[in-house]
């Protein structure tokens, strides 16, 4: 494979393995979050926290812009306080596709825990089990295959990321170009063998993600 390949390839594995980590830490945290406390306003926080499903992924590029931008919120006092810049970086690319996939890690993981039956986590607790004992011995075994499938299609969906990632981290190669973005050069200079490459690859990829998270969703049988 050519090395024009296999440097887009590399990154975009990058991206989304870093992006897939910070969506499990989020997403796991939040999800049990909503799941097991009540609090006003906890429906509309799930609402906007899955709202990077069905915005355009430009407009979550313009809202990332705006935060974490060299005249954003954030983007201005990092840039100030410690010299950070994540516009035009992986670093910049691994936010944006963290933030278009957390809800698949959070909504897959809030169904897994509120699957989990409350009896069992209460005889934990009778036992003598200290609340996080409960969790990492009795919530989180009964609730991983759900989490996992989230944690599979976020992969594969930070790996496919477009829209935002360029917004925020435009097209460097070998810097910021994604698998995605790659794709997209090639189309628009003509370069159809190479962009047959990199679809195919992307699609198995895919493809193979999707497999591995079918069979772990709860409730599924290999037939």
């Amino acid at each position: 494979m050519d090395a024009a390949w296999i440097v887009p390839l590399l990154l975009s594995l990058k991206v989304a393995s870093w992006a897939t980590l910070l969506d499990l830490l989020a997403g796991v945290a939040i999800a049990l979050l909503l799941a097991r406390r009540a609090f006003p306003g906890r429906e509309f926080c799930d609402a906007v926290l899955t709202l990077p499903m069905v915005l355009p992924p430009t407009v979550l590029g313009y809202y990332l812009l705006v935060v974490i931008g060299k005249r954003g919120v954030l983007g201005a006092w990092m840039q100030h306080a410690f010299g950070i810049n994540l516009i035009f970086t992986w670093q910049g690319a691994v936010i944006a596709a963290s933030v278009v996939a957390l809800p698949l890690v959070m909504k897959s993981a809030r169904a897994a825990f509120e699957a989990v039956d409350p009896q069992l986590e209460n005889a934990a607790r009778v036992l003598g089990l200290t609340e996080a004992a409960v969790f990492f011995r009795v919530t989180l075994p009964l609730a991983r295959r759900g989490i996992l499938a989230g944690v599979l299609l976020a992969f594969a969906r930070s790996l496919g990321e477009f829209g935002a990632t360029l917004m925020v981290a435009g097209s460097i190669p070998g810097r910021t170009q994604t698998l995605s973005i790659a794709v997209y050069e090639a189309v628009q200079a003509g370069q159809d063998d190479v962009a047959n490459t990199l679809v195919l690859i992307t699609s198995v990829t895919c493809v193979a993600v999707l497999l591995a998270a079918g069979r772990l969703v709860p409730g599924h049988r290999a037939r």
